[in-house]
């Protein structure tokens, strides 16, 4: 592999403390370096443009069962956007939905480097892998569902907790996941039964246990693993006028606990800010929930911001989905995964002229813009459920400009005026704001900041390279810095040029992350004996079957918690 220079950029690195210096990046053996002689490697003058770590996203749905089936309940959606087969790429099809190679292209042409897929059930566990062999350019991991777990609730029924920790580590292990992912906790058991649970204390259909104990058994035996990632949960209520109070509830539950600082990770916060009680009435809480996070030192969260467009709403969350398609009446498709989990999909549309889809949109700007500190804050779409993830340079031109702010507020319905705050935020985005938000927090939030997120010496060549100039933009140039983020002048992985003047220049599979935690062998042979009976009993194929290999990723980074 080439050593390779970028010369004279003005570099955004959060992570050591670097914002806007002018400086070069050298990079060898695909790791970034202190300095290189220059007559020894290949040199690119990036003077009067922005440098940054590889772009993170921490959540987005891309790969698996439930990807895979939106792609067959929506053809329509293939038909919105089509890439012909290029020179050095395939074709792909699909506006909200990208075939797996497509994905993988828009997010390197967008400076992306590193995705993480939140929902992965662990039947589905080969599926999703198998489709992450085929997404290329980027780094990847799966966080595996936890929510409807029988083998979950019931230890935690019985406060077993760390023969509940000897399964969860075994469950990683046969999955490959890189962290546990918790959705309507309780909801998605109760679905199976045709209900749900609409309050933090209501009991788990023949669990006998709450949803508030559900968060707080897998915060601490998450904490007790030492997992690199906080507890990822999407809690009860998403998407309810009325539902802030349910989000402020939430974020209370890990305060005091555990010995490190974040101990959960709080998704797509925006479908939680509710206030009103129905849809003619929803208004924003945006500043409620937001205050709960600036008061907290144990919380992150990712923003779930909307878009406007038509799109494909899915989750783990069943019951969330079947209310959704009540509302809306579109097409809708669901399941239950045995003994795992619950899903839906169901396309939606917000419409800009749409009272609800307004005020969603300017919640999905506040909650960022009124979060005092930038580290507790990652910016996504939670792709595509707010919309698809390759809009998210109009977030940042909508974060860094008031005044395209504005000018979307006159042509969205009013309600987004009136019921929300957004009209009198003040407050813009800079470039050093978007690096923290898009690289280096998911990175420390995540547990990768010793290799990504980061352009120090040590750190992977993952760099991405924009056509702007820092002392030539701001806030009225809305415009170019939503089209400047869209095509990156150069997407750096590994110290090779992917992408160049925002075109895929050379196809390249990145690694695909797992932790594999520390495992206790005498409660894991007590622990097989009992999966296995239950396997026999109740699910569809056999444990032996069951676990992924090594061998069937493509790239695996294998990673060990330290205990």
């Amino acid at each position: 592999m080439k050593s390779l220079i970028l010369k004279n950029g003005y570099v955004f690195d959060p992570l050591n403390g670097i914002a806007g210096e002018r400086a070069d990046i050298c990079i060898k053996d695909g790791i970034i370096v202190e300095s290189l002689e220059e007559r020894k490697a290949k040199v690119i003058d990036v003077s009067g443009k922005t440098v940054m770590p590889g772009g993170i996203d921490p959540h987005t749905h891309v790969a698996g069962g439930k990807v895979n089936a939106g792609r067959m309940l929506r053809p329509e959606d293939h038909t919105r956007f089509v890439s012909p087969k290029g020179r050095r790429t395939r074709s792909g099809t699909g506006f909200s939905i990208p075939t797996t190679f497509l994905t993988g292209y828009l997010y390197a042409e967008m400076g992306y480097t590193t995705l993480f897929t939140p929902a992965m059930p662990p039947m589905f566990a080969k599926h999703t892998h198998a489709e992450f062999n085929d997404l290329p350019m980027v780094d990847k991991g799966a966080f595996v569902l936890c929510d409807g777990n029988w083998f979950i609730m019931r230890y935690i029924k019985n406060g077993d907790l760390e023969k509940c920790a000897a399964y969860v580590a075994w469950l990683m292990e046969a999955t490959k996941a890189y962290a546990l992912k918790l959705v309507n906790p309780g909801g998605t058991e109760a679905w199976g039964w045709g209900g749900d649970v609409r309050s933090l204390d209501d009991p788990i259909p023949n669990f006998e246990i709450t949803p508030k104990e559900l968060i707080s058994g897998l915060i601490e035996i998450n904490e007790y693993l030492n997992l690199p990632h906080s507890l990822h949960l999407h809690t009860i209520n998403l998407g309810r006028p009325g539902n802030y109070i349910t989000a402020l509830e939430t974020l209370r539950i890990p305060r005091g606990r555990g010995k490190r600082r974040q101990l959960l990770h709080m998704t797509h916060l925006q479908f939680y800010c509710y206030g009103g009680s129905d849809w003619s009435t929803i208004c924003s809480e945006a500043r409620e929930v937001a205050e709960e996070v600036n008061r907290s030192d144990n919380v992150t969260i990712d923003t779930g911001s909307v878009t406007l467009d038509s799109t494909t709403t899915m989750t783990a969350d069943g019951p969330m989905e079947y209310y959704l398609q009540s509302l809306t009446h579109l097409k809708w498709t669901n399941g239950n995964i045995e003994v795992e989990t619950a899903m839906g999909i169901t396309p939606f549309v917000y419409s800009p002229k749409m009272s609800a889809s307004s005020v969603q949109w300017a919640i999905g700007l506040e909650l960022p813009l009124l979060i005092k500190d930038p580290w507790k804050v990652m910016i996504t779409t939670d792709h595509p459920n707010a919309g698809p993830f390759f809009r998210y340079p109009r977030l940042f031109a909508w974060l860094m400009s008031r005044e395209y702010r504005e000018r979307t507020l006159e042509r969205v319905h009013p309600a987004a005026r009136e019921r929300t705050e957004l009209p009198s935020i003040e407050r813009e985005y800079t470039l050093h704001d978007i690096a923290v938000a898009t690289r280096a927090a998911p990175a420390r939030a995540l547990g990768l900041e010793k290799t990504k997120g980061h352009l120090g010496p040590g750190a992977s060549g993952d760099v991405s390279v924009y056509d702007i100039n820092p002392e030539e933009i701001d806030g009225r140039k809305y415009i170019e810095i939503e089209r400047r983020f869209s095509k990156a002048a150069y997407t750096i992985k590994g110290g090779e040029v992917l992408v160049k003047d925002g075109e895929v220049a050379r196809e390249r599979f990145g690694n695909t992350f797992w932790v594999s935690p520390r495992r206790d062998q005498d409660y894991e042979r007590e622990l097989l004996k009992e999966l296995d009976y239950f396997f026999r009993k109740f699910y569809s194929f056999t444990l032996t079957n069951y676990p992924v290999l090594s061998k069937e990723l493509r790239n695996p980074v294998r990673m060990n918690p330290q205990v």
